[in-house]
């Protein structure tokens, strides 16, 4: 019997429970096969600069299986599981914008999906309506995500300090890499001073 074909892993039993989780590195250590992942074994899907996209499953409240290829049934579409994925992720994990001491926001959620947030466009269009400006964002950690107006340097660069030290702090590191949500374009890119 194929993995796919085992009950625990029939799509049509995980498809409701499977989330994008944002990467730069193929690790994690919350996941309950995290730590020894790649490409290779996993699909994996390009998403903006060095970040990437992985796809995990719900096992329960806390306890996530990263997907792996030998999981999903022959001539499954990426693009398939990712549209699921976020639905999903928007059904399931309420995001909240909060502020800081500092002037920026953050983006919060359960500990788990934060970074997730750069998979919902909405978010950030919400977020540039209100704010009219474009935003840049930081995702340093899997349980961090952070943005401030473009237009508001001293905020950007305090932004980054903070975002620096989650870095630092974090065992499910991401990215210090700063991205830019284009309010006249309504598309999240990478950063361009």
């Amino acid at each position: 019997m194929e993995k796919y074909e085992e009950p625990h892993y029939k799509w049509e039993t995980i498809e409701d429970q499977v989330y994008p989780w944002i990467k730069n590195e193929l690790t994690d250590t919350q996941a309950l096969n995290g730590k020894h992942f790649s490409e290779k074994d996993a699909p994996v899907v390009v998403f903006l600069g060095e970040l990437k996209i992985i796809f995990v499953i719900k096992r329960n409240a806390d306890v996530f299986e990263v997907l792996k290829d030998s999981m999903l049934p022959p001539g499954c579409d990426i693009e398939d599981v990712y549209r699921k994925a976020c639905e999903n992720l928007e059904r399931d994990v309420e995001f909240v914008i909060g502020n800081t001491r500092y002037g920026a926001f953050a983006v919060l959620a359960d500990g788990h999906h934060e970074a997730s947030a750069l998979c919902l466009k909405h978010i950030w269009q919400v977020c540039v309506d209100k704010l009219k400006d474009d935003l840049i964002i930081i995702a340093p950690a899997k349980d961090t995500v952070l943005f401030a107006p473009a237009g508001q340097p001293e905020v950007v660069k305090k932004m980054e300090d903070h975002a620096k030290m989650a870095y630092d702090q974090s065992e499910d590191q991401i990215s210090l890499e700063k991205l830019r949500f284009l309010a006249d374009r309504r598309e999240l890119v990478i950063y361009e001073a």
